[in-house]
Parts: structure tokens; C-alpha cells; sequence
């Protein structure tokens, strides 16, 4: 063989390993991009009305759902490493949110996990709670997985439940924004981060041959977000009139 034609085959496997690679990094942090303008925003000022803290708890559930997914069914490790870092990120935002309505909280009443109330689940003062929660939840995974591992049936509907959760995790923040009628306090940047990271991810998932649950989650959050953005053109819109 010409060694010419070698040397090159050398380099383009090599430009394709590095892609790959590239591909693969980008997967584990790019999930967690999106929340550096809004955690941001909400630092600035001092407000978390505009971000819902329920989008933390969709990705919290997907994810953690998705460790045990990969216990019974070995897809790619990346996709385990960014539910890792997508876990840590969730963490980080209810930690600040749990600061700075702390900060702001004019009365002494706190709403705590232990109260059982499920007027006030997911809007408890302690960011401990919130763990408290996440671990619990981890626990009743890990042990119907250690019962159900033998089931592929049950393995196939852990997966499905996974990306069933984070299909949805846009639909709280577009829930918020029709309640308050507005957009205000919700960082723009996040959910355009939101569509070019769901667009990347869910091509990364149709050429990696992931499990179809994947594309399909990615489909959905794409249409979700497309959604917020009509809600951010719609609301401006109609302050601009009401002030006009």
C-alpha cells in the first residue's frame, strides 16, 4: 500500500478521534452551560421569581434515574458523567436560590421537608432538605434496582422513565412564565443554551446509535424550548403594549 495513503488514513482517524473526543467533553459540561447566566442573573438580582426551582427537581430525578439506568444497561459513559455533572450543577442552583430567599425573607416561618407538607414540597428554606430528598430518592432506586436488576423489562422502563423526566424540563419554566405572565428574571441566554445544547445532543444520540428513549427526549425538550422563546417574543410584546 502507498505509504502516502496510509499516512493520511493515520490523520483523518486521528482528526475523527479527536472530534470524538471533543463530542464526548462537550456532552459532559455542555448540559450544565446554560445555568452559568442564569445563576448569574439571579446574583445580580437578588431575585429568584423569574427561574423555577422545579426544573431543578426534573433534572435531579432524570439524572439520578439515569445512574440506575446505566447500572442495568451499559450505553455510553459519557452520558453517565454528565448526569454526575448535571446533579452537582442542580445542586449549586438550589443552594443560591435557597440563599438568596433566605436573604430576602421577611418572615421567620420555614417550611421544612420534615413538615410533610405537600403544599410547600420543593419550596423548602434549607438547602439540607433538598439533599435530604435527593438522597432518599437515591436509596429507593438503588434497592428496586438491586431487586428488578434481572429484569429487562424493568431496566427498558427505568430508561424510558429517565428521559421521560427530562423531556420535561423545560415544561416548569414554561409553566412559571404563564403564571407571572412574564419572562422577567429568567435568564434568555439559558434557554437558547437549552435549544443549541438539546439540537447538539440529540444529533450526538441519532449518529452514536444511543437508545431510542434518547433522540426522543431530545425531540421534545427541542420543541419545549422553541415554546419559551415564543413566550419571551409574546410577553415583551405585550408589555410594550400595555406601556404604550
Amino acid at each position: 500500500m502507498n505509504p502516502q495513503v496510509v499516512l493520511e488514513e493515520e490523520e483523518t482517524e486521528g482528526s475523527w478521534m479527536l472530534l470524538s473526543w471533543l463530542a464526548s467533553c462537550l456532552m459532559v459540561i455542555g448540559g450544565a452551560l446554560p445555568y452559568v447566566p442564569q445563576y448569574q442573573e439571579i446574583q445580580r438580582s437578588s431575585n429568584t421569581e423569574g427561574f423555577s426551582t422545579r426544573v431543578c427537581l426534573v433534572l435531579l430525578i432524570a439524572n439520578i434515574l439515569r445512574i440506575f439506568f446505566w447500572i442495568g444497561k451499559q450505553f455510553e459513559f459519557t452520558l453517565l458523567l454528565q448526569s454526575v455533572v448535571m446533579i452537582l450543577t442542580m445542586f449549586a442552583m438550589l443552594h443560591l436560590c435557597c440563599f438568596v430567599q433566605n436573604s430576602n425573607r421577611v418572615s421567620t416561618k420555614q417550611h421544612r421537608l420534615t413538615d410533610l407538607d405537600l403544599h410547600y414540597f420543593w419550596k423548602w428554606n434549607a438547602f439540607e432538605d433538598y439533599l435530604l430528598f435527593c438522597f432518599g430518592l437515591s436509596v429507593l432506586c438503588a434497592v428496586v434496582t438491586i431487586v428488578l436488576l434481572d429484569s429487562a423489562v424493568f431496566v427498558e422502563m427505568l430508561g424510558s422513565l429517565a428521559v421521560m423526566f427530562e423531556a420535561m424540563l423545560g415544561l416548569p419554566q414554561l409553566m412559571q412564565n404563564f403564571q407571572n405572565r412574564s419572562t422577567k428574571g429568567m435568564s434568555v441566554k439559558m434557554v437558547l443554551l437549552w435549544m443549541a445544547g438539546d439540537v447538539f445532543k440529540t444529533s450526538y444520540f441519532l449518529i452514536n446509535q444511543s437508545p431510542s428513549q434518547f433522540w426522543v427526549c431530545g425531540s421534545v425538550q427541542i420543541l419545549i424550548d422553541v415554546a419559551i422563546l415564543l413566550q419571551v417574543l409574546f410577553y415583551s410584546q405585550d408589555s410594550r403594549i400595555k406601556l404604550g
